[in-house]
């Protein structure tokens, strides 16, 4: 499995769109394109805040 990038989260306010970026940028930066796509792609289609920051979750390491 490839290696989780860390973000920091505290911050956000509960802005799912500022929390999806935050992980998006972090895995591109960490060469994983394909993973920041998918998971934009699957928080789109979360149905509450909590399932797409759980979905985030598993992308990323949060801080």
């Amino acid at each position: 499995m490839t290696k989780k990038p860390r973000v920091k989260l505290v911050g956000t306010d509960g802005n799912i769109f500022a929390v999806v970026g935050r992980c998006k940028q972090a895995l591109q930066d960490a060469g994983q394109s394909h993973e920041a796509k998918e998971l934009v792609q699957r928080v789109f289609k979360a149905t509450s805040y909590d399932e797409a920051l759980g979905i985030c979750q598993e992308y990323i390491e949060a801080e």
